[in-house]
């Protein structure tokens, strides 16, 4: 395997909130110590529930946010605040809302060649309208769509439109911050299709977050499951499917809906309270709602140990 295009190394995320004239701040640990590699042509999944820190991760890769602590390194050179005007160009991201994040003033054809306008200020105008014309269909839209607005497409098409827009500077890294989350069902499999095939043309890296396993099932080469800003459980997608060994991965896992009615249901309802993000625990952050609960896990945090299939667990599942 070629090495990877990037490297996060113990990458941290943390927020001072409230806090007054007598009182002091509190800490909210968003991301807590994350480690990952992407590869070109590969595709990283990150998954949990909403607010487990997956979107804070995906801003500190794109360079909207520092890092609290830890490293970040892109082709070998470190992710460093002096440097993001020279690095962003190779991170780009695709939101969640396809309806919110296009300018509804503009055209198409100035959506696409804005970003050269700004990073590539050199290219003619001629060029940036004939790369931007390229573009709109290597996402499978059509030239008259070049001079039309954005409300004049469905959901799916606008999504296309932003990947094509992120791809405008031939970026190495795409972040998918949920992408097909806001589209109809019979929408999300084309847009999933099409990322898919865009990354074998353009052997890009993907760091996909998402909340809803069946669709990580269809993109990803490998997952980091996350639980409360920490990862749980990483490993190749295969085996994280088919043997979890956290038990919030498998509780996970449960939910997803089979497209085999018949199948047997072995659905794992959690209980107890979810712990405060304020409140830093001692020991596993989710053992007041786990099954496998012991003292140790009460008052040890566990380490991500077993890699490549890893799992912060003292007692990790068979």
């Amino acid at each position: 395997m070629t090495a990877p295009v990037m490297i996060a190394t113990a990458l941290a995320r943390h927020y001072e909130v409230g806090g007054g004239l007598f009182s002091k701040p509190q800490v909210l640990r968003a991301v807590l110590r994350v480690d990952f590699n992407l590869y070109a042509g590969r595709t990283l999944a990150v998954v949990g529930e909403s607010g487990c820190g997956k979107s804070t991760l995906a801003r500190m890769v794109t360079m909207i946010e520092e890092p609290t602590s830890g490293e970040l390194t892109l082709d070998g050179k470190p992710v460093i605040k002096p440097a993001w005007p020279e690095l962003r160009t190779d991170v780009q991201i695709v939101f969640q809302d396809p309806y919110g994040s296009l300018n509804p003033r503009q055209r198409v054809g100035t959506i696409l060649m804005e970003p050269l306008v700004i990073n590539r200020p050199d290219i003619s105008s001629a060029d940036r309208e004939a790369r931007a014309r390229e573009m709109l269909g290597l996402v499978g839209l059509r030239p008259e769509h070049f001079d039309r607005y954005p409300h004049m497409f469905s959901g799916g098409q606008r999504q296309r439109i932003a990947i094509a827009r992120a791809l405008m500077l031939d970026p190495k890294v795409l972040v998918l911050d949920e992408p097909v989350s806001a589209l109809d069902v019979s929408i999300q499999s084309a847009v999933l299709n099409l990322l898919i095939d865009l990354q074998e043309r353009l052997n890009l890296a993907y760091l996909f977050i998402s909340h809803d396993l069946s669709v990580v099932r269809h993109v990803c080469d490998d997952i980091i499951v996350m639980y409360l800003g920490q990862a749980v459980e990483t490993g190749p997608k295969e085996e994280v499917f088919a043997s979890p060994r956290h038990p919030y991965t498998k509780a996970l896992l449960s939910a997803t809906p089979r497209a085999d009615p018949g199948a047997a249901k072995d659905r794992i309802k959690l209980t107890g309270e979810l712990p405060s993000p304020l409140a830093n625990l001692p020991g596993c952050p989710f053992a007041p709602r786990c099954w496998k609960v012991q003292d140790i896990c009460r008052a040890e945090r566990p380490a991500l140990n077993g890699a490549p299939h890893a799992a912060a667990c003292h007692f990790p599942l068979d």
